[in-house]
């Protein structure tokens, strides 16, 4: 089972696309319509602009998403549209910003649309970064609840959660100064390149503007598995998973469970699209004791021979099975987690049963399961910090 992922923000490098356009004669012309949807110069901004330029976020989402949508056109299965022109991959997913291009890949959108989103996505987060002074650090290493209580002691949030012993926390300059000076045992903290706090409240007004947006957008069901950041669940249905596109601007990125969906799924080889390396990377570290697939990241035009092969040896039609259908029961307030006593993976649910709560100030808050169904995982555990939005347990559906 082959599966094709596409990157976030921070993966782009000066000039990456340069050898593109010289390889593609149609992609030049194709960058500049695209242009004109994301409200910047994509051609530039793939080829001369410099390391400085690139990683504006008004700049750097739509030049992503373009990169791989442009790229994944190389790949065997010409045909139209974009869906259909991957047609031995089984699952798609990308990595903040890059699931607009795995919604694209995977059909639930058209390219212009998940381009134009892209730029409006871009633009709107950088705005809600201009309201007050936020960042992002990098935590590596550390046992994962000792991180996560300590990005809690902070006052900050975890923006992302990357397995392979990376987090990132987000929040104001404040809280990362005292977060680093105080870091979790065994961790070290290091700051990031970015403009604000993203995946945290913080963003909220662009969720808001996207939102707005999205309401005028009529969304097609997947064709082939789509994985969500917000669970790392497989998403069957377009509007849902438009939604998710929505709200992720404020939710955490659980890469850690999109990983391991790879894994529960039995993929056995992986495609990077461009600027590739950062995925691969974390899907190396992470797997590298539970077999990790053979991965392929696409970089320039001389990976596409490399590409193809393992499409050729791992690909196959598109389909929705083996595909695991979640439900994810999320914190609807900050606190830390407790789950219910004696609930064990592998439990019946029934509809509304209580699995835990979050203790507030305020007092505990019910999380419930709004489905029946199995408990498979939980995402969250005993004393764990969680914020608003954050997925704390998937629920299997009943085949």
């Amino acid at each position: 089972m082959l599966a094709l992922l596409s990157p976030g923000q921070g993966a782009q490098k000066p000039g990456f696309l340069d050898p593109w356009l010289q390889a593609i004669p149609t992609a030049e012309a194709r960058l500049r319509w695209w242009s004109v949807l994301a409200g910047v110069d994509l051609v530039t901004l793939g080829t001369t602009a410099d390391a400085d330029e690139i990683k504006d976020t008004a700049k750097t989402q739509p030049l992503l998403v373009a990169a791989a949508l442009l790229t994944a056109e190389c790949l065997p299965g010409v045909g139209a549209p974009t869906a259909e022109r991957i047609d031995e991959v089984s699952v798609v997913g990308g990595h903040s910003v890059g699931e607009l291009a795995a919604a694209a890949l995977a059909g639930v959108l058209p390219a212009e649309t998940a381009i134009a989103l892209a730029g409006l996505r871009g633009r709107e987060m950088a705005a809600a970064c201009a309201l007050e002074p936020t960042g992002m650090v990098a935590v590596l290493g550390g046992e994962e609840s000792d991180v996560l209580a300590g990005i809690e002691a902070a006052g900050v949030h975890p923006a992302n959660r990357n397995g392979a012993g990376q987090m990132v926390a987000a929040g104001t300059v404040e809280g990362l100064e005292k977060l680093a000076a105080s870091p979790p045992e065994g961790a070290r903290v290091r700051p990031l390149p970015v403009a604000g706090a993203f995946h945290t409240p913080y963003m909220a007004p662009a969720e808001q503007a996207l939102a707005s947006a999205a309401g005028g957008i009529t969304p097609a069901d997947p064709s082939r598995i789509l994985l969500s950041n917000l669970d790392g669940a497989s998403v069957d249905d377009g509007q849902e998973f438009l939604r998710r596109l929505v709200t992720q601007v404020t939710a955490p990125v659980r890469w850690d469970t999109c990983m391991r969906t790879l894994v529960e799924l039995g993929v056995t080889g992986v495609i990077e699209l461009p600027p590739a390396g950062t995925l691969a990377g974390l899907l190396k570290r992470e797997l590298k004791e539970h077999g990790c697939p053979e991965i392929v990241a696409i970089k320039t035009p001389d990976d596409l021979p490399a590409a193809r092969d393992l499409i050729a040896r791992h690909g196959g039609a598109p389909s929705h099975e083996p595909s695991p259908q979640f439900r994810v029961s999320v914190a609807a307030a900050a606190g830390t987690f407790e789950p219910a006593a004696g609930l064990a993976e592998g439990d019946e649910l029934r509809a509304g049963q209580v699995i835990g709560h979050v203790a507030t100030r305020q007092g505990p808050v019910d999380v419930t399961a709004h489905d029946a169904g199995v408990l498979v995982e939980w995402l969250a555990h005993h004393d764990d910090p969680v914020a608003p939005g954050q997925p704390l347990a998937r629920i299997g559906g009943h085949q």
